[in-house]
């Protein structure tokens, strides 16, 4: 047993069991010390998840490899941008064998086929622009893009409207021209995202600018898309009317024409009241 000195009027007074009482309560907080270190606060736990965070991005700043990816992903998306400027640039003289909507297509089509479906087929025959009647040619711009011969690219009288009809929920219609959907065709299919619109944009000033307006018109009517695999201008006439594009009647390409905006879902026969008000803009503009 141990004894402790306790001051009693001056003189120091020993009892016994103090000093094991005093180790009980040091040894009792070493314990309760040490639990609450092994169980830390979620407070804690957060600060420490932060904290390897940012210690793991400041050694890959340091090593290099998030500027290495950095650099690498802008060379790409630079190489892929120049590649299909390259393509505009070619299509001046080279009728496109395929478009991006035509594969989007197929691989659909290849993934959707069951037994029940029939085998998806594609009609696709590129013809000069001398060999599209005048009619279709004026029924599709009075549709799809009325200033296509006064804009360079991007019609902006058209997307004041869009926006303001966005911010009312009143959007009836689309601001997109025949260039930036022969842009969209081409290389982007028919997805919608803020990345490819701006993509498109991109583009569309390189069309204006190597193609010119009839080639842009020529290679437009050619490769948009009208049915299911019905693919360009004389496709489409000889699929509907069974005649050459060439001899398609007004009525008969203002309806064409009608269902340009949603070719899967609509068909030429059941377009009269869209192509009258084609018609319509046709005569206002002159044709």
């Amino acid at each position: 047993m141990i004894l402790i000195g306790v001051p009693v009027g001056g003189v120091a007074v020993f009892q016994p069991g103090w000093c094991e009482s005093l180790l009980f309560c040091v040894r009792a907080h070493k314990i309760a010390q040490n639990h609450r270190s092994a169980v830390p606060s979620p407070g804690l736990l957060f600060r420490n998840v932060i904290a390897m965070q940012n210690t793991y991005i400041k050694k890959l700043l340091e090593s290099g490899s998030l500027r290495s990816f950095a650099r690498w992903l802008v060379i790409g998306v630079v190489l892929l941008w120049s590649l299909a400027a390259i393509t505009l640039v070619a299509a001046r003289w080279i009728d496109p064998p395929t478009t991006a909507v035509h594969i989007q297509r197929r691989f659909q089509a290849w993934v959707h086929q069951t037994s029940k479906n029939a085998p998806y087929h594609e009609r696709y025959k590129f013809v000069p622009l001398n060999q599209i009647s005048d009619d279709l040619q004026h029924a599709v711009i009075a549709a799809e893009d009325a200033h296509f011969y006064q804009h360079h690219g991007f019609d902006w009288h058209e997307i004041q409207i869009a926006a303001e009809e966005d911010l009312e929920g009143e959007r009836t219609r689309g601001a997109s021209t025949i260039t930036q959907q022969l842009v969209k065709n081409l290389f982007f299919g028919t997805g919608r995202s803020i990345l490819r619109k701006g993509a498109e944009a991109t583009l569309v000033p390189v069309a204006e600018l190597v193609l010119g307006k009839e080639r842009i018109l020529e290679i437009y009517l050619n490769v948009v898309e009208w049915g299911p695999g019905i693919y360009g201008a004389e496709s489409a006439c000889r699929y509907y009317d069974e005649i050459a594009a060439l001899n398609i009647s007004r009525q008969q390409a203002a309806r064409l024409a009608a269902i340009l905006p949603a070719p899967l879902k609509r068909r030429p026969e059941r377009m009269n009241n869209y192509s009258a008000i084609i018609l319509k803009r046709m005569s206002q503009m002159g044709w």
